[in-house]
């Protein structure tokens, strides 16, 4: 291998030289010319030398030769040339051929590592490496058939050669990390993965996983080594969780033998030695395979015993798995688990019901619990039946199947993998909605919270907003908790409602007049976070039906926006200041409230002077061209800041030029509707400012 190596390096070596000659001879000076051709010279005789091939495959020509002896004139610079193209084009046709041989044997090998056939695939791609030696592709590729079996050492030469080739192959770390990893290199593994975030920064999420991994397989073998050492020294109550296992193993004994067992076994694995003793001595594989552990889990038989067995088998496992990642990891891994402990969610047992919810609640609080849950889980059906154990409240002892799904709905691949089955949240939840009591009311929040992580998923949240069935609820819920005073309800409810009404959708119109109207009766309220919510429903539903815009207009809505925007917090002004401009953009009433108040508009005129929120200083300007439709309003502002106001946003002060478009037609209207305006234009340059911006837009 180091031979050949050292040939390949030592062929770039005369590439280069050749290239330097050829350069040399097609320069412009004679003397340099001259050099070239010695240097030439020199290097064709030394093509003469041995070279360090093993096997003579000399072949003596003794025909007499057919060429003419050479001529002075064929040694000349252009005939050299004309010999080193000839040459360099003879050998891209070698390497375009070499290359389509190569490109089929790994062609071959990519369909045998499809079909898990490891060791053809291996021979595929060592042929085509035979064809051609400095194939990237050919040795990641063998790197991993290489890893599937399992042959480490021979995996890191190949991902090795691959940087030779390709100093930043993202494959070639990564199966090299991988590699290390399986051989608890662990520090070797780690320089590996971190190396692809240098060369891809956006590789940044694939990396941090692995290098979980790393870690999480680093801290295995340290528990597992401090256990046996622990063992083997006789220490405490570490020898107790080996003769435990033991004896749970006996098959036929009745439940109450097991839960016996099971209830010291759990007091003696409370720490991270007894859990890693219960893993080495194999107590999952045992508890897993025990006939009456599995037909009480699978709730084959329900009398009292068997129920009480099955809550200190859920127990156990819950004690076993707490804050140990490799116990988690095992415990996914045995089927009877999978199996049983999605279906005992809904378990009419309450004690068996608590602790299935408890050790699902423990897998998700961590990543590594909720991954290993939506990969090994019928995540579907878990769904269905969370939903279905909050929706009832008789059977509820605390909110931890509202925490595991909020817990899970933090993570992008669980709202993926519930997107086509989506009913199965929507359904209860609405129903829920509308049947809001004490009972329930301490789990609404937290379910709200939830549901408001799932829509931040795009195809969640249309489905959401597009249910008529949802908007029912919603209006339903909004009204029993005006009544009753549920606060802690309302004030999520309607952030959630704020969000899915940004979508456009038939079912937010055919309720947008009675969602408007409840609205209006939360702006009497006296608490701000409401009014500010409030607020923001407007802003988004009213655009969505000119309907329940005369509807609130008719409710003083605009006196009610204005009486807002003259003392309010940051976000109620945005949605104050959006929910008027709705208002003016279609009403011609709403303008005459607003400048009835305000002949000057000087809040309007405020807000476009002191307001840092690109969303309030562009309605500010587009709300204050509606009000400029109206008669003698132009000349009401004679005299006032409001062209330099309006010049600066259109001249570019603001990010967004949805701004300065606004304020430029506002500043048109006001020099149309005023010409009196147009000289203040002159004296401030604006016409050319002006110009310049709707050139800009047109």
């Amino acid at each position: 291998m180091m031979d050949k190596l050292e040939d390949f390096e030592s062929f770039l070596k005369n590439v280069d030289k050749i290239s330097a000659l050829v350069k040399d001879l097609n320069a412009s000076d004679v003397e340099v010319q001259q050099k070239a051709v010695e240097k030439a010279d020199c290097y064709i005789a030394a093509l003469d030398e041995p070279c360090r091939t093993k096997v003579n495959k000399t072949a003596i020509n003794t025909n007499a030769p057919l060429q003419t002896p050479l001529s002075p004139q064929s040694e000349s610079p252009e005939h050299f040339m004309m010999i080193m193209e000839r040459d360099a084009e003879d050998r891209r046709k070698r390497r375009v051929a070499k290359e389509k041989k190569a490109t089929a044997f790994k062609d071959k090998g990519n369909e045998a590592y499809a079909q898990e056939d490891y060791e053809t695939a291996v021979k595929y791609y060592s042929d085509g490496l035979a064809e051609l030696r400095d194939m990237q592709h050919l040795y990641t590729n063998r790197a991993q058939a290489y890893i599937k079996l399992e042959k480490y050492k021979e995996a890191i030469n190949d991902c090795e050669w691959a940087l030779k080739c390709n100093e930043r192959c993202i494959k070639a770390y990564l199966h090299m990390g991988k590699a290390y990893l399986a051989l608890k290199k662990y520090n070797e593994s780690r320089n590996c993965f971190e190396k692809i975030v240098e060369i891809a920064p956006g590789r940044e999420k694939m990396v941090k996983e692995y290098l979980t991994k790393v870690d999480l397989e680093e801290k295995k073998e340290s528990q597992e080594m401090i256990a046996r050492q622990e063992f083997d020294k006789g220490e405490g109550q570490r020898t107790t969780v080996p003769q435990l296992v033991e004896k749970l193993s006996r098959p036929g004994q009745i439940p109450l033998y097991y839960c016996g067992g099971l209830e010291i076994l759990s007091q003696a694995v409370t720490v991270c030695t007894g859990q890693t003793l219960f893993r080495l001595n194999n107590g999952f594989s045992i508890m897993s395979n025990n006939d009456t552990v599995r037909s009480c889990l699978l709730q084959k038989t329900k009398d009292p015993h068997s129920q009480d067995l099955c809550v200190s088998v859920l127990k156990l496992w819950r004690v076993i798995c707490c804050g140990n990642d490799e116990n988690q990891k095992m415990l996914m891994t045995c089927p009877v688990f999978r199996q049983s402990v999605v279906h005992l969610v809904t378990s009419e047992h309450v004690a068996v019901q608590k602790e299935c919810l408890a050790l699902l609640c423990l897998y998700s609080q961590m990543p590594h619990g909720r991954c290993l849950a939506f990969d090994k889980l019928n995540l579907h059906m878990l769904v269905r039946n969370l939903m279905a154990c909050i929706s009832k409240p008789k059977q509820q002892q605390d909110n931890t199947a509202v925490k595991i799904l909020e817990n899970f709905a933090a993570e992008n691949k669980f709202c993926i993998q519930l997107r086509n089955r989506i009913d199965s949240v929507i359904e209860p939840f609405t129903t829920t909605l509308t049947n809001i009591s004490k009972s329930n009311q301490h789990l609404l929040p937290s379910l709200i919270s939830a549901i408001g992580c799932l829509t931040r998923d795009d195809v969640i949240c249309h489905n959401f907003a597009h249910d008529p069935e949802c908007w029912k609820a919603f209006l339903v819920a909004i009204k029993q908790c005006s009544a009753c005073g549920y606060k802690e309800i309302l004030y999520p409810l309607l952030g959630l409602i704020i969000n899915l009404s940004a979508i456009i959708s038939p079912a937010i119109q055919e309720h947008a007049v009675s969602l408007c109207g409840c609205c209006l009766g939360l702006l009497k309220d006296s608490d701000g976070g409401v009014i500010t919510r409030a607020t923001g429903v407007l802003s988004t539903v009213l655009p969505q039906s000119s309907e329940a815009i005369q509807h609130v207009i008719q409710g003083d809505v605009v006196w009610i926006m204005r009486r807002l925007l003259k003392g309010t917090g940051q976000t109620a002004t945005k949605y104050a200041m959006k929910t008027l401009t709705v208002c003016t953009a279609a009403s011609c009433l709403a303008r005459e409230e607003l400048v009835k108040s305000d002949k000057k508009l000087s809040i309007l005129r405020h807000l476009l002077g002191s307001s840092c929120d690109e969303m309030v200083s562009g309605n500010a300007a587009l709300c204050l061209a509606h009000c400029l439709e109206l008669e003698g309003i132009a000349s009401n502002l004679l005299g006032t800041d409001i062209v330099l106001l309006l010049l600066r946003h259109a001249a570019g002060d603001a990010k967004k030029t949805a701004v300065q478009q606004n304020a430029a037609i506002a500043l048109g209207k006001l020099c149309r509707s005023e010409p009196r305006h147009v000289n203040k234009l002159r004296e401030l340059h604006g016409l050319e400012i002006l110009h310049s911006c709707m050139k800009l837009f047109t």
